[in-house]
């Protein structure tokens, strides 16, 4: 086999990695977007009736499909999640209060070190696909309680929960 014909053969793979590009790009936009109409609209989550789970985070289905599931995560102070990644798409926007976001980098199969703390406000957005490393922990280091709405490409109904896989924090 000749260099062109490898190369000519690998051009159909190439035009897929482009659409799928944009179609990773186009879901990410649209949640995104998603996530800032619902933050700009705070009646649409003061009437629904979040859960509570003690001292922990409670998350309330707002919608779910076999595509997605959007979930209102009441962060009441102390909370926190496991370090985790996900095994499916991850978009997040603050509601209310201020959660920390800590970012951490792999050492190992299931060991990272910290590698970053950011608060995010009110308003902010994030949306990520699972190519990774995309390993975080949210967590509400303050005194009031906090609101997110996280939107996951996964069935409720299938999938317990969007975490793919939990990690431990070792030294630096």
């Amino acid at each position: 086999m000749t260099t062109s014909q490898t190369a000519g053969e690998i051009l159909p793979f190439q035009e897929l990695s482009r659409v799928t590009r944009t179609l990773a790009d186009s879901y990410l936009a649209h949640a995104r977007a998603t996530l800032d109409a619902i933050i700009a609209r705070p009646e649409l989550i003061e009437r629904v009736q979040l859960e509570r789970n003690g001292e922990g985070y409670a998350r309330t289905l707002l919608f779910g499909d076999s595509r997605m599931s959007a979930y209102a995560i009441l962060w009441p102070p102390g909370a926190r999640t496991s370090i985790h990644d996900h095994h499916c798409s991850c978009c997040f926007g603050v509601f209310s209060g201020v959660i920390s976001e800590l970012r951490f980098r792999p050492i190992g199969s299931r060991q990272v070190v910290l590698e970053s703390i950011a608060r995010r406000e009110r308003g902010f957005v994030a949306a990520m696909l699972p190519s990774g490393p995309n390993i975080h922990q949210m967590a509400n280091e303050g005194t009031e309680d906090a609101v997110s709405v996280h939107i996951y490409g996964f069935d409720h109904t299938m999938h317990a929960s969007s975490i793919h896989h939990e990690y431990e924090v070792v030294s630096q």
